[in-house]
């Protein structure tokens, strides 16, 4: 099976190539030429690709001249839609790096593109592949707690800058801590209920890294559901940039009889370095990265999960787009 990566805008990119690089039966090729959106300093293009083993090419043309099987887009946000249409005009199969896109209009047009063309989008959300949603999930869809009531969230991390500026550029990531972090919890819940979301309400701020982008740092989004549900989702960059582990991603749901609680990061050790002087953590367990990209190739496993499709990624860009709909204006917002 060939596959190949297109742009390394997202820092998702190279973990990707070394995954698939190392995958039995895969064959990966990556292609960036977009490098000259990339702030000083960044790494892109052939440097990244080729101390990884893989192979390169200059231009997009090439990549699909290569006949890959199927493509994962990693551009930044708001160039997400152009590369899946020529991936869907080339007739191959694209897994979309989050979100789907930056406005619900986009995401349309990128969903019916791939519908006319006959092939799959799929939207990288691997935290629905962790164990402790796995668990969250079987107890809730077997009856064990109950009708959820409501739900609270947190998907926080680090201001990601130091990594790649365009997250915090408005023009093309679509925001900033509201359109990165929004989008993970939503999709769990997309998938975790047979509801659909029916009112949004959210507010926003930059205090935290005022000074340094103009961009919203910090968010609550507050989401109610057909089914009766409320969500409240912190979806902030709100962990110290010393911290020495980027973030999380956690959940409580709260049931009539019962309550569950999931942290999809925990495993991992954590402890001091005396010569370091710093802390430091080694996680462990699961990569949910290789997980996703293995269901997204071959197919979903015994516990039957699969890739997030282009359905669910527009909607969790509509709840998205709401949140910020409403943050604007002050007020609840009705899908």
């Amino acid at each position: 099976m060939k596959v190949a990566v297109l742009s390394f805008a997202h820092v998702h990119a190279a973990t990707y190539l070394k995954l698939l690089r190392a995958m039995p039966g895969v064959e990966v090729l990556g292609s960036d030429p977009d490098t000259d959106a990339a702030a000083p300093g960044e790494t892109r293009g052939r440097t990244v690709a080729e101390p990884l083993g893989v192979a390169y090419a200059d231009t997009y043309e090439e990549a699909f001249a290569w006949g890959p099987d199927a493509v994962i887009v990693c551009a930044e946000n708001a160039r997400h839609r152009p590369l899946v249409e020529l991936a869907a005009a080339h007739g191959v199969d694209v897994l979309c790096e989050k979100p789907l896109a930056t406005t619900v209009a986009d995401g349309e047009a990128m969903l019916a593109a791939c519908r006319a063309a006959g092939v799959r989008l799929a939207v990288a959300y691997p935290v629905r592949f962790s164990p402790a949603y796995a668990a969250v999930r079987r107890a809730v869809t077997s009856g064990e707690t109950g009708r959820v009531l409501a739900v609270t969230g947190a998907n926080n991390g680090q201001l990601p800058t130091r990594a790649r500026r365009w997250f915090a550029d408005r023009a093309l990531a679509g925001g900033g801590a509201l359109m990165d972090h929004t989008v993970h919890i939503a999709d769990l819940l997309d998938d975790l209920f047979a509801a659909r979301a029916v009112e949004v309400y959210a507010q926003t701020n930059n205090v935290l890294y005022e000074d340094e982008t103009d961009v919203e740092t910090s968010g609550l989004v507050t989401v109610r559901y057909d089914n009766g549900a409320v969500a409240t989702l912190d979806c902030s960059w709100s962990h110290p940039r010393s911290h020495h582990w980027w973030g999380g991603l956690e959940l409580t749901v709260v049931g009539e009889r019962a309550t569950l609680e999931m942290d999809a990061f925990d495993q991992r050790v954590e402890g001091f370095s005396e010569r370091r002087r710093t802390g430091f953590a080694v996680p462990f367990g699961i990569d949910l990265d290789e997980r996703m990209l293995r269901v997204f190739l071959f197919g979903p496993g015994a516990d039957g999960m699969d890739v997030a499709d282009g359905e669910g990624g527009v909607r969790t860009v509509r709840i998205v787009e709401a949140a910020y709909a409403s943050a604007r204006a002050g007020a609840p917002v009705v899908l």
